[in-house]
């Protein structure tokens, strides 16, 4: 899985979708244009290279990770051998761990409604979205 290949990095889209981060590659990709990956502290394209010892910074949904890419792989195999790609920093998982509990303790912070909304609530709700 970590055998050095022709090439001395791997893009980004493909190591993220090879490490597990993302389903498929397109949505590795779709996450790196929509700016929810960083390569060492910039902007990153799907097409970057990737070397060992690069850090990546990876938002999905509420989620957010520091890596730092410890063997490159341009195939995706089994979990095992997809977590020896990346090493996750101390303070991420501290964080990881702390926003954890936040969440558990405030019971995710959901906030329903007592009834759906009616139809001028939806129709102010997608005026709402509109503007966002």
């Amino acid at each position: 899985m970590t055998e050095p290949s022709n090439s001395p990095g791997v893009r980004a889209d493909v190591w993220l979708w090879a490490a597990r981060f993302f389903k498929t590659r397109s949505l590795a990709k779709q996450a790196i244009d929509g700016g929810k990956v960083e390569l060492n502290g910039s902007a990153c394209k799907p097409a970057k290279t990737l070397l060992v010892g690069d850090q990546l910074r990876i938002t999905r949904g509420e989620e957010r990770l520091v890596v730092a890419v410890a063997g490159l792989a341009e195939k995706r195999g089994p979990a095992p051998e997809a977590q020896k790609l990346y090493a996750e920093t101390e303070e991420s998982i501290a964080e990881r761990a702390r926003v954890r509990e936040d969440r558990r303790l405030t019971g995710g912070a959901l906030l329903r409604p007592d009834a759906r909304p009616d139809k001028r609530d939806r129709r102010l709700i997608q005026d709402l979205k509109k503007t966002l």
